[in-house]
């Protein structure tokens, strides 16, 4: 591995994520906020940094970028975006450690959403949104966004952009890569702003609009309050997030094409999205039946409202809350205890399995069920228009075991620091999900502030295996990618 391209890869980084400070700074000195100084040391301590992986990794070339430089890039963009990124909650004093200042900057970079600060509104409006703009930033990509302000570099941009797009497939909507990360940048912040406009004309203010629309667009589900979207109590505001959870749960390339053609026909030719579709109108359903047969709502209008809002907020892993669904009925907790595991579409900015895993494994099943019926039958396995290789479904069928096998290893590991059988699960259900609130003592009222210091390192390890979808953080952890050793320079290795 050429660890000197790695570390010129990274130094850029660093640039990029410092520079993203001046945004919050700018914020808070025009309002006289207290933690000004804390970016101003934060984006010169970053700019440091990444003046010094430059300075290691001079000389190296870009275009010698393979797979290992790109996995090994990949993963170490979120631990030191993180690290970075960190900076303004250490020295602002809102975290009071450093695991617990990672945590929440992993916890926005990953748009997981888990937070260990407490009492929000209480906390400087910078800070806040920064908190915000870690997890927008994060939702479309670090390596997209690098991509983008990068176009020089090289022909490593693909297996970056591959080792980082999340979902099954990794589509490239223009034959150019810098151009395909442009386009879905621009998609991304129409979509934002749209939603923030909406926001506003629904009467929030226009700093508590646009801190909720980065967070429904990269579904991280950040918010200022304490009390997240049920601070509002708005029927239209509820629906219109609904609306956008769902559009940010979609694969990205089909607004794109829906853009370009001027018609949704996109959308409903997709397999995956029908699927998306029909599955959270089901548990939706489901929830929203059971809210109201059990006397928690008395009409179901209300719960239709507030069923549908939790269902597609955890199925996207968008994590807002307009309502504590942990006092909700065994059954309802049950059904959105699955939620954290689902996801939405591949190519979206969701987290967990994805759609078209689901799917999938699905019509696999389906087809062995046949085969027991006519044994003989030669039943290929379709995804739309295409007809997969049977080593795409082996990797799903991996993926699924890998998951579930990295969730239960999490969950046991977090029992050595928490007693509560349900907090520990869950906990590693969704910070491995990116989803962010979980339940008992990671209840959508509560945080992560009481967990034990070695549980939030443990999360912030979920949390990133989660969104570089397990292969890429876990492939570093093998003898096979050390085995030819690490290249110092274009002659020596180690």
């Amino acid at each position: 591995m050429r660890v000197l391209v790695v570390l010129k890869f990274l130094g850029f980084l660093t640039l990029v994520i410092s520079a993203w400070m001046i945004v919050p700074l700018i914020y808070s000195a025009v309002n006289g906020e207290t933690d000004a100084p804390a970016f101003a040391k934060s984006a010169a301590l970053g700019a440091a940094s990444g003046a010094a992986l430059l300075a290691a990794g001079r000389g190296a070339d870009m275009s010698k970028m393979g797979m290992r430089e790109a996995l090994m890039s990949v993963s170490m963009s979120w631990v030191i975006a993180s690290a970075v990124g960190c900076a303004p909650y250490l020295l602002d004093g809102a975290a009071p450690t450093f695991a617990d200042a990672f945590f929440e900057a992993m916890s926005g970079y990953t748009t997981t959403g888990s937070t260990i600060l407490v009492n929000l509104e209480s906390l400087p409006r910078g800070l806040l949104l920064w908190r915000a703009l870690t997890h927008w930033l994060g939702g479309m990509g670090i390596i997209v966004l690098t991509l983008t302000v990068m176009p020089l570099i090289g022909v490593g941009g693909f297996q970056l952009y591959s080792a980082e797009a999340p979902g099954m497939v990794h589509e490239k909507i223009t034959p150019r890569l810098q151009q395909t990360a442009a386009i879905l940048w621009i998609i991304y912040l129409m979509l934002t702003a749209a939603l923030a406009a909406l926001l506003t004309a629904g009467g929030m203010s226009a700093y508590d609009a646009v801190t909720h629309a980065m967070g429904t667009i990269s579904t991280g589900g950040f918010s200022p309050h304490g009390m997240s979207v049920a601070h509002f109590d708005s029927a239209y505001l509820d629906w219109v997030l609904i609306f956008f959870m769902f559009i940010s749960g979609a694969n990205f390339a089909l607004h794109f094409h829906a853009l370009r053609g001027r018609s949704l026909k996109s959308f409903f030719e997709d397999p995956e999205f029908r699927f998306y579709l029909a599955l959270i109108a089901s548990i939706s359903a489901a929830v929203s039946l059971s809210l109201y047969r059990s006397g928690v709502y008395g009409t179901m209008s209300s719960a239709l409202r507030f069923g549908t809002f939790q269902t597609v907020s955890l199925v996207t892993t968008t994590g807002f809350v307009s309502a504590d669904y942990d006092v909700w009925p065994p059954f309802t907790k049950a059904l959105l205890f699955v939620c954290l595991f689902l996801g939405g579409c591949a190519g979206s900015t969701s987290g967990a399995i994805k759609q078209a895993r689901l799917l999938a494994m699905g019509r696999h099943i389906g087809r062995h069920l046949l085969r027991t019926l006519y044994p003989r039958a030669v039943l290929p396995f379709r995804f739309g228009s295409q007809v997969m290789e049977g080593e795409v479904m082996s990797s799903c069928m991996a993926f699924f075991g890998l998951y579930f096998l990295v969730f239960a290893a999490g969950g046991f590991l977090i029992t050595l620091y928490e007693p509560d059988f349900v907090t520990a699960i869950s906990g590693a259900a969704t910070t491995l999900g990116n989803v962010g609130p979980g339940f008992a003592r990671l209840g959508p009222t509560l945080s992560f502030a009481d967990q034990a210091c070695g549980a939030k390192w443990i999360y912030s390890f979920l949390m990133l295996c989660g969104r570089l979808e397990l292969y890429t953080v876990l492939a570093l952890f093998s003898g096979v990618f050390w085995r030819d050793g690490v290249t110092l320079s274009n002659g020596g290795k180690r």
